[in-house]
């Protein structure tokens, strides 16, 4: 990574100005979007998470840059342990299974153990301590993913069903959208 995009990164904020600035740079400067993509699971680094809000605004306008980088991201997703990590690369999990199940003129095209990784990190950030935007990304990825894996669906109403009174409004609200689209899925 160059000192430039290392200075970029670690003095952004969460301001959205801030972040539309870098997305420039990196849309700009299209070299140094891989070494953006490994900065971000470089979780000792405890700025990587910008890098994360970073990409997902990238994601938004360049989301073919992804197919590339697509094997080494869905290997880390497991490592991500920082809420402010987790919640964009989930948003950015959600674009390709998306683009993948919903709009295959986009050439995303996910294989069998990307799918398997993306479906595992999104149970694990569903089910475990991560804070309700990710888990919100989370159930609707999985909701299009289990209209073609048939077991995704039964597991996903489960855990919304045993979750739902223990959860925050903006957890009940994401939870009764899928739950009402599960009732009508055969």
């Amino acid at each position: 990574m160059s000192s430039n995009l290392y200075e970029r990164v670690r003095n952004c904020s969460a301001h959205r100005k801030p972040r539309d600035e870098n997305k420039d740079y990196i849309l700009a400067n299209p070299a140094e979007f891989a070494p953006l993509v490994r900065f971000a699971f470089e979780v000792q680094d405890k700025d990587s998470h910008k890098a994360c809000w970073i990409l997902e605004i990238v994601a938004y306008e360049r989301l073919k840059w992804f197919i590339e980088p697509l094997d080494f991201i869905c290997a880390n997703l497991s490592k991500l342990n920082d809420e402010s990590a987790i919640r964009p690369i989930s948003k950015i999990c959600q674009l390709l299974v998306d683009a993948h199940f919903k709009k295959p003129e986009t050439g995303i095209s996910l294989s069998p153990d990307q799918l398997q990784k993306i479906i595992e990190a999104d149970f694990d950030w569903l089910i475990g301590d991560t804070k309700v935007a990710a888990k919100a990304y989370a159930m609707r990825t999985l909701f299009v993913i289990g209209q073609h894996i048939d077991w995704i669906h039964p597991e996903l109403k489960t855990i919304l069903d045993k979750d739902y009174q223990h959860h925050s409004a903006a957890y009940k609200a994401a939870a009764r959208e899928i739950l009402k689209k599960l009732a009508k899925t055969p």
